[in-house]
């Protein structure tokens, strides 16, 4: 940033409050537009990494890669929507998470067919707990929920790949259209890929990277840290990424819808 000495930069951990200023070489503060937008975003990535070490989230020095956690521009959310529409991958944009909810019931149904899969996304909106526990949706998890995994597994396995809608979320989407999702068992990929009839993903705008290359790096050094420690705290078993779907493009169109979130939202 042409003419930009230094940063002098005072933070307190507990309050959460952050002094930033800007001095050119004559002691000058500089207060234009471009400064601004790149000291919020610096305020935000602090903030950020702050509540990931209050909450002992930092189980990695990895996670201090916090670029991938801040939510994308409205620019970079255009571009976005324009290279996956070209891709056959129908976009809504919520301008947060009870928006982005209620778009999705809007979309689905009353009788239909749902599979939600695992999402740190779908739990944290309650979407889950809505379409799998509340009697009023046609569940394929609560159907599974009353089958014998050791004599019926092969059943369940497919009536989760197969449902008419499938539910989830992603771990990167990139300005040109693409979407990378990562995962240990590989349980949902077969939906997403191919195998659902309609597939809804939710993704907070923070998940939006240039390239397929960010795309991966923020998979490996933010997202699996963060989905490791919650694998360990909740089943006691970390987690790796073993199977991988990259998609360039929907084949069907019509088919699968992304919902991007202005909220940070999943990892």
């Amino acid at each position: 940033m042409p003419g930009l000495i230094r940063l002098q930069l005072e933070r307190n951990e507990i309050e959460l409050e952050t002094i930033l200023r800007w001095e050119d070489d004559g002691g000058q503060t500089l207060q234009t537009a471009e400064v601004r937008g790149w000291l919020d975003s610096e305020l935000m990535n602090w903030k950020y990494k702050a509540t990931l070490k209050r909450n002992n989230m930092f189980t990695t020095p990895l996670i201090e890669t916090t670029k991938f956690a801040i939510l994308a521009s409205d620019v970079q959310i255009k571009r976005t929507m324009k290279a996956l529409e070209a891709n056959n991958i129908h976009v809504i944009v919520a301008e947060n998470g009870a928006d982005a909810k209620k778009r999705i019931f809007e979309i689905i149904p009353a009788e239909a067919e749902i599979f939600t899969s695992s999402s740190v996304t779908l739990n944290a909106l309650g979407i889950t707990e809505e379409i799998d526990e509340s009697g009023h949706y046609n569940s394929v998890r609560a159907k599974m929920a009353l089958m014998d995994r050791k004599t019926q597994n092969r059943e369940m396995q497919k009536m989760g790949a197969t449902p008419e809608y499938m539910i989830g979320s992603v771990h990167a989407v990139t300005e040109t259209g693409h979407v990378i999702i990562a995962s240990k068992t590989g349980s949902q990929l077969a939906g997403y890929a191919a195998s659902a009839a309609h597939l809804i993903w939710v993704v907070g705008t923070q998940k939006i990277v240039p390239t397929l290359e960010d795309g991966m790096e923020r998979i490996e050094e933010y997202t699996l840290p963060l989905e490791n420690a919650r694998a360990l705290k909740a089943f006691g078993v970390g987690s790796s990424v073993d199977k991988l779907l990259i998609v360039n493009k929907e084949f069907m169109p019509g088919r699968t819808t992304m919902i991007l979130v202005k909220e940070n939202l999943g990892f």
